[in-house]
C-alpha cells in the first residue's frame, strides 16, 4: 500500500508481535528499511482493536508503549488511551460508559508526550541498538530492544526496554559511539529517576545494564566538563 502511494499504513504486524510478549520478533520486525519504517502508523490501540489497557497488563502496557511510540513513522494514540479506558466503543454508537482514569498510566503517557516533544525524535537520525550477552551464555541480552537518536547538534538519546517477564543483563553498543569520545556524559532518565555519569570508554567498550522484567529507560546524554562517576550501572 506504501508503495501504491499511501502516506502511512497502520503496523499492524509490530501490534501482534508486541502482544505476543517476545522480543525477538519485535526487534526484528525494525530490520525493514526506513521507507516503510518511517511510513508506518504505530499504534497499541484503534477502533478496530480492544483496548491496550484490557489487552496489555499493566508493566508490558508501558514497555510497548515505549517501543511504539519511540520508533520512526506517525504515532497514533486513540481516544481514551491515555486515560487507560478498558470499553471498546463502537464507532457507530458515538457513547460509551463512564469510566475512571489510570492515574498512573495517565502520568506515564504524559512524560512520554513530553518525549516526543524533543527535536531530536522527530528530526534526529534513529537506528536499532545492538544488545550483547553481559557474559558467556546469559541469553537473556536477547530480550532488549533498544533505539538511539542523533540530533543535528551531536545530541544523543538512547531507549532501551527489557521486553521479557524475567530480569535481563546485556551491554548496549550506541550506534557512533567514538563521536562520544573524549568527554563524560550524563545520563538522564526521561520516564524515570535514574542519573548516571559515565566517561567515554562505557560507550566504546559498551553500557552495561541489568534491568528487571518489562523495564525500560530514555536517556537523555547530556555532556559534562568534569564531574566525579559514579560506580554501578541500575
Amino acid at each position: 500500500m506504501q508503495q501504491q502511494g499511501f502516506s502511512y499504513t497502520y503496523d499492524k504486524r509490530l501490534y501482534d508481535r508486541l502482544r505476543e510478549q517476545h522480543a525477538r520478533p519485535v526487534r526484528e520486525h525494525f530490520w525493514a528499511d526506513f521507507d516503510y519504517q518511517s511510513k508506518s502508523a504505530r499504534f497499541l490501540e484503534n477502533h478496530d482493536e480492544p483496548r491496550a489497557a484490557s489487552t496489555f497488563p499493566p508493566d508490558v502496557h508501558r514497555a510497548a508503549a515505549i517501543i511504539t511510540f519511540l520508533c520512526p513513522g506517525l504515532r497514533f494514540f486513540h481516544q481514551g488511551q491515555l486515560e487507560g479506558y478498558k470499553h471498546r466503543i463502537s464507532v457507530h454508537l458515538n457513547r460509551g460508559p463512564a469510566e475512571p482514569t489510570d492515574e498512573s498510566l495517565q502520568t506515564f503517557y504524559h512524560q512520554l508526550l513530553a518525549c516526543l516533544r524533543s527535536p531530536i525524535v522527530r528530526e534526529g537520525i534513529w537506528q536499532l541498538a545492538d544488545c550483547y550477552p553481559a557474559w558467556h551464555d546469559n541469553w537473556s541480552s536477547d530480550d532488549f530492544i533498544a533505539f538511539s537518536w542523533r540530533g543535528v547538534d551531536g545530541s544523543y538519546r538512547v531507549a532501551i526496554v527489557n521486553y521479557s517477564p524475567h530480569d535481563s543483563q546485556c551491554y548496549l553498543k550506541i550506534p557512533g559511539a567514538n563521536d562520544l569520545a573524549g568527554k563524560t556524559w550524563r545520563l538522564q532518565d526521561l520516564m524515570g529517576t535514574a542519573v548516571y555519569d559515565r566517561p567515554d570508554d562505557c560507550f566504546l567498550s559498551g553500557l552495561y545494564f541489568d534491568m528487571p522484567a518489562w523495564g525500560y529507560h530514555v536517556f537523555e546524554f547530556r555532556m559534562l566538563r568534569s564531574m566525579s562517576l559514579n560506580k554501578g550501572m541500575d
